[in-house]
């Protein structure tokens, strides 16, 4: 019987750049879309070929949101948190960039695991089109649009490392 974890390994060697071996050892990879009333929670496979929303958590404030985003996350075991850095078009931070900083540190502190931030321009806008696109109502665009474009931060947060 071939070795289940023969195929990751050689899938990796051939999605590489020829001549290119790739060192990634497979982890997954979570991402955070913070925003003032509701934090989208993404999630990638150990491979990091896909991604796909978790959900979104209402925000109440202080150490329950770092509870019940690391509840959401724990079935996943991620190796690092990816959050997403609403930068002005420009790519200068303003106060809600500096706000989210607070909240990632708090995160990294709380969870005990090793973050990143990353430029999370458009993604709403993105996961918007996305969803009407795909003839979501409103209201329920509404719901997903946060775990949605947590997904999309984490996407291109992929896209940026290979």
């Amino acid at each position: 019987m071939p070795d289940v974890n023969a195929f990751p390994a050689i899938f990796l060697v051939i999605a590489g750049p020829p001549g290119r071996v790739l060192e990634r050892s497979p982890m997954r990879i979570a991402a955070l879309d913070v925003g003032d009333a509701r934090i989208g929670v993404a999630i990638c496979d150990e491979l990091g070929l896909t991604t796909r929303g978790l959900g979104v958590v209402k925000r109440q404030g202080g150490v329950r949101d770092l509870e019940a985003i690391v509840r959401m996350l724990a079935p996943w075991e991620p190796a690092r948190v990816v959050v997403g850095l609403p930068l002005n078009m420009d790519g200068s931070e303003g106060p809600q960039a500096a706000r989210v900083r607070r909240f990632g540190a708090r995160f990294a502190d709380h969870a005990k695991l090793p973050i990143d931030f990353w430029d999370e321009r458009l993604t709403t806008v993105e996961a918007e089109d996305l969803l009407r696109a795909q003839g979501i109502h409103k209201q329920k665009r509404r719901a997903l649009v946060d775990q949605v474009a947590a997904a999309a931060i984490l996407r291109s947060y992929l896209a940026g490392r290979s």
